[in-house]
């Protein structure tokens, strides 16, 4: 059985193309393959939620892109062996925030970069750390550091 969708994203530029397969090893149950391409993230829970729905589907995911922001969550969710990446794939990590309508811009939260923190497994933890610690700018983990945490996509 073979199946092609787009899946929206939390924001229309976020692009997810689902393919999906039968594997005969698996008596007949079709999973699907969850590309993630450009996904500039978007709000937490509704990530936290979707990538639940994704891991209960037995759902694979391959990172062939920018994933970043609440992008990135899939890393504490999602087993690690239905997970790859490509040489394009690129996780993007910064500090939580919050819209203040006052000041019309966005504030970076301690109290919600821990939260995010304590989702992220504990390679990524150490990453991070590695890196200067979760900060409004964006941190990028990719090539031979991501290659080394998940398996390359064949």
């Amino acid at each position: 059985m073979k199946l092609n969708a787009i899946v929206a994203g939390a924001l229309a530029s976020a692009l997810l193309t689902c393919v999906t397969f039968a594997d005969a090893a698996l008596a007949g149950k079709a999973f699907a393959v969850v590309r993630i391409v450009n996904d500039p993230g978007g709000e937490v829970s509704s990530y936290v939620q979707r990538f639940e729905q994704l891991r209960a589907s037995g759902d694979r995911i391959v990172i062939d892109g920018p994933c970043l922001s609440a992008c990135t969550l899939f890393t504490g969710i999602i087993p690690r062996d239905r997970v790859c990446v490509t040489s394009r794939a690129v996780l993007g990590f910064h500090a939580a925030s919050y819209y203040d309508d006052v000041s019309r811009s966005l504030v970076p939260t301690r109290a919600g970069s821990r939260v995010v923190m304590r989702l992220y497994p504990p390679a990524i933890r150490s990453w991070i750390n590695r890196h200067g610690g979760l900060r409004p700018t964006i941190i990028a983990l990719r090539g031979r550091e991501l290659s080394a945490m998940y398996s390359t996509c064949q």
